[in-house]
């Protein structure tokens, strides 16, 4: 092993003496020095001669003035005692080689690289030192490539790991646009100008390269204007033959040199460096040819050597596959974001009496994915359910998962049915989804006229309702056992939810990390929301929207284990003063005292001016219902930002819009509900149906 110590006195700047070479001590010390073959051994403290081994010249002495940068050092190695500190190797770097080297002549020369025979002149690198020099570089570089995860970064990391120790310009192209895994393209083969780097002002240091020369040549200050941004490649053209040969070649090959033409802009090919001084390698993929990179030395410096092909065979084939790990994973974190995104809602609705925010948390940004989510439904009689869930994994799987058991919930919440039988049904739903689908969820649902909350949990963590006067309470709610386990019963507890409190679901990665227990959390949680309450008064609940945010300020460095699902629902309720309510027979003058009772409540409510257009809805409305219903029709108005009329029976089938024909006797009523309402609806109910109707201040007026 050999190892590079710079020399006192050598100007650093001096491509011949900026690096001195010598020979690790082995630590074996009481076996003498061996000889390769062809090779004298030498004696300890006595430096080598060696031969040049060309052209049969006479071995080169080493020059009598040794103070200067190109005296030997000693071949061999003496004894080591132990405990000797052993010099570090410095950074991989390839050095810089001796003006006129590239220009030896091939033959005996070629012989000596390959074989280790034969001696360069005092000062020089062996052609072995040489060689490791090169695979230092090449592993140094491959991790360096290695580190980056996007497309840029991995771009960025080949040019930076080799600009400027093996060359002093590259300018990189990639396909436009970049295939996807196995997909095949289907328009024409397109290069973009991706990246382009020289050698910049100041020394990159960064893993120990370094430059052997520092000043800029004019020649590569302007590649940005020799690179074509767009370069098509025609089938059968020159640059069409070198990407097909998958193996870099030097420019001045013919067949190189007539496809810088394509490659570069007009007239680009003549401030490529003549000789050997650019290798266009192209870039393969898994699958085809997805690029390529030119790699650029200036006149001054050494020619590339043949060796230095399987150097940028290597750095283009670990950058191509690099590249191509990157589209897939940028690809598979886009659908992941999209799948994430659809999952959960993408606007909250505005129900009756409450208010509602939310946020969401990934558990890292480059895994945007995972199970959790919450919901807001809207139920019949100006209700609202709120949901908040766990899936047990963070991956595809597990939002995938999420997805099913949220479209179960909302179909289950569209039925009307208690929240303990909302999650007996999502429980066997995950049954039926896998026996290791697991999954925690918080069901409740809000009434804003009675001003009541019934919730249903399994295995979730207890909701926390913070009240006007600044008081946080935890809601002692049966803890349950998670869905997916199969078997168990859920309990239901109905309890008060009074105007101007604030209810928060929440899921357990915000209250639960390594750094503390999920009660710990919990009543961290619970003195976060009464301190914030505290900065608003008594009599004024804190916003919503900062309330999230002062929620999620709780979170520390080491809190993020967990996706985070946060809903915040705010109490406005329904006066009782804002409820008109009423039972009707199903009899033929059913219509006619629902349009008294509704002109009435109308008339003391102070919107007469919606008189005409309420009794004639209300009378289409409950005439259908008390055709077909079999016990009392339900009648009720609610005065909010707008006037809502819900008609309910025992019918459950769903009325339809239809267009009636002009011999039609019938069939017009929810024709004019349409037309006259600004919103309407039908749900159906474990008892029956209710269709609703709203009205504001600009309704139509008969």
């Amino acid at each position: 092993m050999s190892f590079e110590r710079p020399q006192p006195g050598a100007d650093p700047a001096d491509p011949r003496g900026a690096l001195l070479h010598t020979q690790t001590p082995s630590p074996t010390a009481a076996l003498p020095a061996q000889a390769r073959t062809g090779e004298t051994p030498s004696t300890p403290g006595t430096a080598t001669p060696c031969s040049k081994g060309s052209q049969g010249k006479d071995p080169v002495s080493p020059p009598s003035d040794t103070t200067g940068p190109e005296h030997s050092q000693p071949a061999a190695a003496e004894a080591v005692e132990p405990g000797t500190h052993r010099p570090r190797p410095l950074p991989e770097t390839i050095p810089d080689q001796p003006d006129g080297e590239q220009d030896r002549p091939q033959g005996s020369g070629a012989q000596e690289r390959r074989t280790g025979q034969g001696m360069t002149t005092p000062g020089q690198p062996t052609p072995m030192r040489r060689d490791g020099d090169r695979l230092r570089f090449v592993g140094a570089a491959t991790r360096r490539i290695a580190r980056g995860i996007d497309l840029d970064e991995i771009v960025m990391g080949l040019c930076r790991a080799t600009v400027p120790t093996f060359s002093d310009a590259i300018l990189v192209y990639l396909r436009d646009p970049l295939p996807v895994g196995d997909e095949r393209p289907t328009g024409p083969l397109v290069l973009r100008l991706r990246r382009t780097d020289r050698i910049p002002a100041e020394r990159d240091t960064e893993g120990g390269f370094s430059p052997a020369l520092q000043p800029e040549a004019p020649e590569m200050t302007g590649l940005d204007a020799v690179g074509a941004e767009l370069c098509e490649v025609r089938p059968g053209s020159a640059l069409a033959e070198v990407l097909r040969g998958v193996r870099p070649v030097f420019t001045d090959a013919p067949a190189a040199r007539a496809a810088l033409p394509e490659l570069l802009v007009e007239g680009g090919e003549f401030a490529v460096p003549g000789g050997r001084r650019a290798i266009l390698a192209p870039l393969r993929g898994r699958r085809r040819v997805i690029g390529a990179a030119l790699f650029l030395r200036r006149p001054e410096r050494m020619a590339f050597e043949a060796d230095d092909l399987l150097v940028a065979a290597q750095l283009a084939t670990h950058s191509a596959l690099g590249i191509d790990k990157a589209v897939l994973y940028g690809r598979e974190a886009y659908i992941a974001d999209e799948l994430q995104r659809t999952m959960l809602p993408e606007t909250l609705p505005r129900p009756t009496g409450v208010r509602l925010a939310s946020r969401y948390l990934p558990a890292a940004e480059t895994a945007r994915v995972g199970g959790d989510w919450y919901d807001a439904i809207p139920l019949p009689g100006s209700r609202v359910a709120l949901v908040v869930g766990d899936v047990m994994g963070h991956s595809m799987t597990s939002a995938a998962i999420m997805g099913q058991l949220r479209t179960t919930a909302q179909t289950l919440a569209g039925l009307d049915l208690p929240p303990q039988e909302v999650l007996h049904h999502l429980d066997e739903q995950a049954q039926r989804l896998g026996t290791d689908r697991m999954a925690t969820c918080l069901y409740a649902v809000y009434d804003p006229v009675s001003h009541r909350i019934t919730i249903a949990n399994a295995g979730h963590p207890p909701p926390v309702l913070l009240h006007l006067g600044g008081r946080a309470e935890v809601l002692r709610v049966p803890p349950g056992a998670p869905i997916g386990v199969g078997g168990v019963d859920f309990e239901a507890v109905e309890l008060d939810a009074p105007a101007g409190a604030t209810l928060l679901l929440y899921t357990d990665g915000l209250v639960e990390s390594r750094l503390r227990d999920v009660w710990t959390g919990i009543e961290q949680l619970r003195e976060k929301l009464a301190a914030t309450a505290q900065l608003t008064g008594p009599d004024h609940p804190p916003p919503l929207e900062a309330l999230c945010d002062e929620v999620l300020d709780m979170l520390g460095p080491g809190d993020r284990d967990d996706d985070i699902a946060l809903l915040a629902a705010r109490f406005d309720g329904i006066a009782p003063s804002d409820v008109a309510y009423w039972f009707l027979e199903p009899e033929d003058a059913a219509p006619g005292r629902a349009r008294r009772l509704a002109r009435r409540a109308l008339s003391r409510w102070g919107m007469e001016d919606l008189s005409d257009s309420v009794e004639l809805l209300v009378s289409e409305v409950v005439t259908n219902a008390v055709r077909y219903a079999s016990r009392p029709v339900t009648l009720r108005l609610l005065r909010t930002d707008v006037l809502r009329c819900e008609v309910g029976d025992d019918v459950p089938q769903l009325p339809r819009l239809r267009q009636a024909r002009a011999t039609d006797e019938g069939g017009r009523g929810l024709y004019l509900v349409n037309k006259l309402a600004r919103r309407w609806g039908a749900t159906r109910l474990s008892t029956g149906k209710v269709v609703w109707f709203e009205l504001g201040s600009s309704a139509v007026q008969i």
